[in-house]
């Protein structure tokens, strides 16, 4: 069954507003943004609203929100997304919850996408220190090949509000339509993923895919309408 994903934690303010429409979150954890009270906060939300929490490491590069590829020593990056999720964790122990999975942001995951090196970075990183939590790895992807392999859990993700390329990568932010705004346009995007088994990219190429977690930005300008328009969209598929 297909679920609601969103990244927050990020300081948009609509943490609160999105959390009754979502699943699962991805909670930023002091990479690209974030620390130890928005993450507090952002863990009593999903508690009270019963959302599985994930983790949301980045490069650590808060100047560029993690958006911006960063080459760094591998054991570095390795540590420094641990201590990332770790401080994260613990956190979610202390208010009696449970990391359900981990879910790498921005340029982290875009290269972990294609880049052997990264995804297998994370991939290690999971299979040693949370063995029997759940990686969200894009479709297609590096990531989700060496995750495969090494015998991890995991869940392919689709984005609701971002357009790909016909290669199945994400369109660039800088790209005049990689962002999705309109309720009409995400929802007929989300149908085909849900319904279709199908990604339709900017150029009208039609991927097969088997999506099993959704995600909207919780930075997106209408994250709260669309939130709640993915939602209800979901459950009548389902009960359809």
């Amino acid at each position: 069954m297909m679920e609601l994903n969103a990244d927050l934690g990020e300081g948009m303010g609509t943490d609160e507003a999105i959390m009754p429409y979502i699943q699962s979150c991805n909670i930023a954890c002091g990479g690209h943004t974030g620390n130890d009270q928005t993450m507090q906060g952002t863990i009593r939300l999903a508690l009270q609203h019963k959302v599985k929490i994930g983790a949301h490491p980045s490069y650590p590069d808060r100047v560029n929100f993690g958006r911006i590829s960063i080459k760094m020593d591998k054991e570095c990056l390795k540590a420094n997304i641990l201590d990332q999720i770790q401080s994260l964790d613990t956190l979610i122990k202390e208010n009696g919850g449970t990391l359900n999975h981990i879910k790498p942001h921005g340029a982290l995951y875009n290269d972990a996408a294609k880049n052997p090196e990264v995804a297998e970075l994370m991939v290690e990183l999971v299979r040693q220190y949370y063995s029997g939590v759940a990686l969200f790895v894009p479709f297609k992807s590096v990531i989700e090949d060496k995750a495969r392999t090494a015998g991890i859990d995991y869940r392919i993700e689709g984005f609701a509000d971002r357009n790909y390329f016909a290669d199945g990568s994400l369109i660039p932010r800088q790209h005049p339509k990689a962002v999705l705004t309109s309720i009409t346009e995400v929802l007929a995007h989300v149908g085909r993923m849900a319904e279709d088994h199908v990604i339709q990219c900017l150029d009208g190429t039609l991927i097969p895919v088997q999506i099993q977690t959704l995600c909207v930005h919780g930075d997106n300008p209408k994250a709260v309408q669309l939130a709640k328009a993915i939602s209800s969209h979901l459950q009548l598929i389902r009960s359809a």
